[in-house]
Parts: C-alpha cells; structure tokens; sequence
C-alpha cells in the first residue's frame, strides 16, 4: 500500500521556526516530483513547495520564497520542508503529494498533477 506521512507539524509563536516530514512507503518516490501543499479554514488548498525528482530543481510560492525550503532524500524515500519565520497566515494543514508525471516545469504547482497524497499535519502560528 502506497502511503505518504507527514510529521512535524504542531503550533508555533510567529518567528519561529518548523521542519515537516513526509515519509513515503509502498514504493520507491525517487522518480516522483513532490511537493507540500497546504489549506486554511475556509479557503482552497494551495501551492507551497515543489522538488523535482532528483532533488537537483525547487519551486516556491511566492509567500514561501525567502523562508522555506524544501529538500528531497531518495535514499530514505522522504521529503521535508523547513520552515522559518512563521506567520500567523501560515496556519493551515500541510499536506505533502507525489507524482511521476507532474510535467515539472509546466505544471509542477498544479494539485490535479500529484497522484499520492498524504493525510496532512496542522500548523499553527500564534502571533
């Protein structure tokens, strides 16, 4: 069974800082692009980050650009997002996806494009 698991999330002051983790098993993600979305309350989920497969290639929102950073270990079958200098806006569920026809660099912020999605852990920022 093919499963995405996110960790990490929990709640933080604005400033601070967080690191996600996305476990992947079932099958091997080193030819999948993979990337972190996330959703508030009330609102569509959206674009946060994306790798592609071999790790050598990152695309950010730009309310990400400047202070995440998403990295890609294929020996470990995981993907991570750093997180710094969180805001309150910040504050939504984050999901991590997977997919191996993403079409990088024309669709790599597209959610229709990832096949493997994971359950998705809650970050909070207070301010």
């Amino acid at each position: 069974q093919v499963q995405l698991v996110e960790s990490g999330g929990g709640l933080v002051q604005a400033g601070g800082s967080l690191r996600l983790s996305c476990a992947a098993s079932g099958r091997t993600f080193s030819r999948d692009d993979m990337g972190w979305f996330r959703q508030a309350p009330g609102k569509e989920r959206e674009f946060v980050a994306a790798i592609n497969w071999s790790g050598d290639n990152t695309y950010y929102a730009d309310s990400a650009k400047g202070r995440f950073t998403i990295s890609k270990d294929n020996a470990k079958n995981m993907v991570a997002l750093q997180m710094n200098s969180l805001k309150p806006e910040d504050t939504a569920v984050y999901y991590c996806a997977a997919g191996a026809g993403v079409a990088w660099f024309f669709h790599r912020s597209d959610a229709r494009r990832y096949d493997y999605w994971g359950q998705g852990t809650q970050v909070t920022v207070s301010s």
